[in-house]
């Protein structure tokens, strides 16, 4: 009976929210965080310090991946896959290097430098994206 009511109409969006709900910018301020965090654990020998420090440091990292997991899931699509085939690989070494096998189980800030590159590699086609 409801059916007479209401009509059904095909939509397509390109991303799951009008744009400009996502930017890789998030994760980089949570990488740049990371990074900072590196720097000042170096010359800081307390060990109070060093345990908020990790703690803080793996949230970071955690909020990292899941920005890049909801760019590479949520607004990249298979035509941008297409484009720009190096996409995948991009977020895959990203989120390795804020995951355990990088910054989230290091103090090594040159794993926070590669970082930083991938997601502001990602950020250049993102733009790149937005522009078309």
């Amino acid at each position: 009976m409801l059916r007479k009511f209401f009509r059904s109409v095909e939509v397509s969006a390109h991303c799951d929210l009008p744009c400009g709900v996502y930017d890789p910018a998030q994760a980089r301020i949570e990488a740049e965080s990371i990074k900072q965090i590196i720097g000042k654990v170096a010359g800081n020998d307390d060990p109070d310090f060093r345990v908020r420090a990790i703690l803080i440091k793996e949230q970071r990292a955690e909020l990292v991946k899941h920005h890049l997991w909801v760019l590479w899931t949520d607004y990249f699509k298979p035509p941008h896959f297409e484009k720009y085939p190096q996409l995948h690989t991009l977020f895959n070494e990203a989120t390795k290097l804020a995951g355990a096998s990088g910054t989230k189980d290091s103090f090594d800030a040159a794993k926070a430098e590669e970082l930083l590159a991938r997601i502001d590699e990602i950020a250049r086609i993102f733009a790149e994206t937005k522009q078309a």
